[in-house]
């Protein structure tokens, strides 16, 4: 089999040709922000896009939020509900709109807990505290299905104060979306 070698030359187009490609790539970064839940679910601002929600309108929506995630890391389908939040407020639309609960249950349960007990069963801080308590800030509900609780063996008193503890999950789905709650799976 025959040996490629390499000049230095063309070592060094090569060189060049991955510096302009990482130059144009860092120059197609899109700006992120985050307009209302700080630190969480960025965003790209997008007036100029064909469909957007209507500054009038009330959402109704529950996040059925059921996937874990790496203990030392943010849940990201809950930084998901962050980035519906700061997506509807960059379009306008006043927190006073926008009706969100978060159902956590299943996998995701260990997120609802405070810190000292994340802490305790996971050997780290619960990475999750601060986004429900910026969550908490823009008016979405976040709870915990008490079975879920119960299943995998977390006390009630566990709970991070800023959340709810519910019958169930599968109740309060039932519930809210015969008021109208529009569901969307996590």
């Amino acid at each position: 089999m025959k040996r490629e070698t390499f000049t230095r030359p063309s070592v060094a187009l090569c060189g060049i040709a991955l510096m302009i490609i990482g130059a144009a790539a860092h120059a197609a970064d899109p700006e992120w922000t985050y307009p209302t839940v700080q630190g969480f679910g960025k965003i790209v601002v997008l007036p100029d896009a064909t469909m957007q929600p209507s500054k009038d309108a009330d959402y109704k929506v529950v996040f059925n939020l059921t996937a874990g995630g790496d203990a030392d890391k943010v849940n990201p389908n809950l930084d998901r509900v962050a980035r519906a939040v700061n997506l509807f407020t960059s379009a306008g639309v006043p927190l006073s709109h926008l009706h969100f609960v978060v159902v956590v249950h299943g996998p995701a349960t260990p997120l609802t807990l405070d810190n000292e007990h994340y802490r305790e069963k996971f050997r780290v801080d619960n990475p999750n505290v601060k986004l429900i308590g910026e969550l908490a800030k823009a008016g979405v509900k976040v709870e915990v299905c008490g079975q879920a609780l119960a299943h995998q063996s977390f006390p009630q008193n566990w709970v991070n104060p800023q959340v709810e503890i519910a019958l169930a999950a599968i109740t309060d789905v039932v519930i809210l979306e015969q008021q109208g709650y529009i569901l969307f799976p996590l």
